[in-house]
């Protein structure tokens, strides 16, 4: 269900329940930002909260107030949202913890939670456990504590789980105008994915940031992720989860699961969403998206008055996406003409300091860096601190790079090496003037590289079921029930271990033999391979643990062995992995992974990813691999696990024998839940 929270969120009116000093931080913050709304303390007992006069009761107020402040106990909490529901108010913020993330300390906080649920029936509520959020569009804030933002026209908004991560945001110094602030905590009705549908429909938001500690409803982002592609708005994610401690946190905290940390990427990627890995790339990157949007390709120009500036970003660059080609002809003529021919011409560009407050040379110099088959420049430039120095000889910087940006129409980056080295106040000058300003080379790159969306899969993810008491298929009947879907697997049949005698002399020959009900096969000795006769079969067979074995076909002419995996991960979906298999799968970490259903040039791409793809190519004149058997081997292994979705827990194959002329698994698994 989908809520609307236009009106909790943009309110005419704010009711603040409670009379403590979070209530009395949330009317002052109202005043102090100048917010033009009817603000109502409530309190029982008091005349007047913070300076304002206060109602003794909710039927009290002159009207059903917009949005609601609950700074009060969890259990006054419900009885409140009930009277609010009631009387048909806009929407609530929970401040209150101890529902349904306390429940390991409290021992009913599932029991008080689903009360709240119950009291709000349709009414929005934000929580519990959450600060509330900030609106700098209309100086409108449901938020008990200081914060270091101010009011703006436009901007982008911020959705986080944690409401401290949120405090830390607000007080960001970075020349990011911030529309909303918002907060989720536990999300016990009103989830993330609604939240940032909520602030992107808004029309003065540009983009999405969001700290995501676990995903909940599959379906609501994908919702979310199509409106904002509609809308023209990107998405850049921070998801948690990369760690077992940092899984283990997110439960604590907010009550919901992580899921895998290839889970979560391949759902991000698959849906469009950018996601990034730290908060400073979190900023810098929805900074990029909010003043220039989504970059058409990784093509960029760099350009420095210093030479050690050129070669630092040219090695940073190697560990991002990003790519600085070579000049052109055009480039070429344009930078010497306002160089002159003392200066060595090329990507990232030493322009030096010939040209250094000569603001028509520096134009052209600029201007003619961005004339090429380029997405976006960079313009490096480290200011001196105000305090000590004077930065007057800096302003050309501002004039030159404004004027080549609305010359060339191409997002402009005014990039400092180290974030202290561009003051707030520069940056909004470097805003002004046109150009984005940016902090440190690491995080520039990042954002760079994000805000070349991931282009979004339009069919809906396959949603897990739960299997009861999941239990391992046997090696062969693994194999037969993946056949069924168009696996090659070898030729072969079971044994046991008083007829081997008489199945000998009908093996594969050169055979494989294998004794079954091994989880780890080679390393407990239950594996021969390339058995040439029946006696070394039989010979073989004495020196194997159990008593039934598995006679196979010995695949032979391999290229390389990969790995084909799905998981079941209840917080994004099948996990399908692919990478390099047999005994490399551990030592390599060589893998990619997608969501499914995944398309037959989606599993090719992933592929192609592998360290190992100049194998599948053909590697120095060997041969190359019969990519169409790869795909569908994988695709036999999906059709499997869609055909029996609520029941399957994982799928392997390891390894799928590759050839220059078939794809075989040599090794399968299967768990499986009991029939619904």
């Amino acid at each position: 269900m989908t809520r609307d929270l236009a009106r909790l969120l943009r309110p005419k009116s704010i009711a603040v329940v409670g009379g403590g000093a979070w209530c009395a931080s949330v009317i002052e913050q109202c005043a102090k930002m100048g917010y033009s709304g009817a603000v109502w303390p409530v309190h029982p007992t008091r005349s007047e909260v913070a300076g304002t006069r206060a109602y003794a009761s909710l039927e009290d107020l002159p009207s059903p107030p917009d949005a609601v402040f609950l700074g009060i106990n969890r259990h006054a909490t419900i009885d409140a949202v009930r009277s609010l529901s009631a009387m048909r108010a806009g929407g609530a913020v929970c401040f209150a913890s101890g529902f349904a993330e306390a429940q390991a300390e409290t021992g009913d906080g599932l029991d008080l939670q689903t009360a709240l649920l119950e009291a709000a029936r349709d009414m929005p509520v934000l929580g519990p456990n959450c600060y509330g959020f900030i609106n700098y569009l209309d100086g409108a804030l449901l938020w008990p504590d200081q914060h270091g933002g101010q009011r703006v026209e436009r901007g982008a908004a911020i959705l986080v789980q944690s409401s401290n991560m949120a405090i830390n945001m607000t007080m960001q110094a970075r020349g990011l105008p911030l529309a909303y602030v918002l907060t989720a905590g536990n999300q016990a009705q009103t989830g993330l994915a609604e939240m940032g549908l909520a602030a992107l429909r808004d029309e003065r938001v540009t983009a999405l940031g969001m700290h995501i500690e676990g995903i909940g409803d599959i379906r609501a982002f994908e919702a979310l992720a199509a409106e904002a592609r509609a809308l023209g708005k990107p998405i850049v994610a921070l998801k948690a989860g990369r760690s077992d401690q940092a899984q283990a946190a997110t439960v604590s905290h907010t009550a919901s699961l992580a899921g895998s940390d290839a889970g979560a990427r391949a759902l991000l990627r698959r849906l469009g969403i950018a996601q990034v890995h730290g908060l400073t790339a979190l900023l810098e990157t929805l900074k990029l998206l909010h003043f220039a949007g989504q970059l058409a390709s990784n093509r960029i120009i760099s350009m420095s008055c210093s030479g050690g500036e050129a070669s630092l970003i040219a090695d940073v660059a190697l560990d991002h996406d990003v790519t600085f080609p070579p000049l052109n002809d055009a480039q070429r003529k344009g930078l010497r003409d306002a160089l002159g021919p003392m200066i060595a011409l090329a990507n990232p560009l030493d322009y030096h300091t010939f040209i250094w407050n000569d603001a028509a040379k520096m134009t052209a110099c600029f201007t003619a860096m961005l004339q090429g088959d380029v997405a976006a420049g960079i313009l490096i430039a480290d200011f001196p601190r105000p305090d000590r120095c004077d930065p007057a000889a800096w302003g050309c910087l501002f004039e030159a790079g404004g004027a080549a940006q609305k010359a060339t129409g191409k997002p402009l980056l005014l990039t400092a090496t180290l974030p202290e080295a561009l003051p707030e106040a520069f940056a909004a000058r470097a805003a002004a003037a046109g150009m984005v300003p940016m902090m440190g080379l690491e995080d520039t790159l990042t954002a760079i590289a994000a805000a070349q969306l991931p282009p979004p899969q339009a069919e809906p993810i396959a949603l897990t079921g739960t299997p009861i008491n999941p239990v391992t298929l046997s090696e062969a009947r693994a194999k037969s029930a993946l056949a069924a879907h168009g696996l090659r697997v070898p030729q072969a049949h079971q044994c046991q271990r008083s007829a081997l005698p008489e199945a000998a002399p009908e093996a594969p020959f050169p055979a494989v033999l294998k004794s079954e009900g091994l989880a780890h096969k080679t390393e407990a000795g239950g594996v021969a391979l390339n058995i040439a006769t029946p006696e070394a079969l039989i010979k073989a067979a004495g020196t194997m643990p159990g008593d039934s074995f598995l006679i196979e076909e010995m695949i032979t002419g391999a290229i390389t062995e990969l790995l084909v995996g799905v998981i079941r991960d209840p917080a994004h979906g099948f996990v399908l992995t692919l990478g390099a298999g047999g005994t490399m799968t551990e030592l390599m970490c060589d893998t990619a992974s997608l969501l499914l259903p995944a398309t037959p040039e989606d599993i090719r791409a992933a592929l192609m990813t592998l360290r190992i793809a100049p194998v599948l190519s053909g590697y120095r004149g060997k041969p190359g691999a019969e990519m169409q058997s790869i795909v569908d081997a994988v695709l036999a292994v999906q059709a499997y696990t869609l055909a029996n979705a609520a029941r399957v827990e994982e799928v392997e194959i390891n390894p799928l024998i590759v050839t220059p002329t078939r794809a075989v698994a040599a090794d399968a698994l299967i768990t499986l839940g009991e029939e619904p």
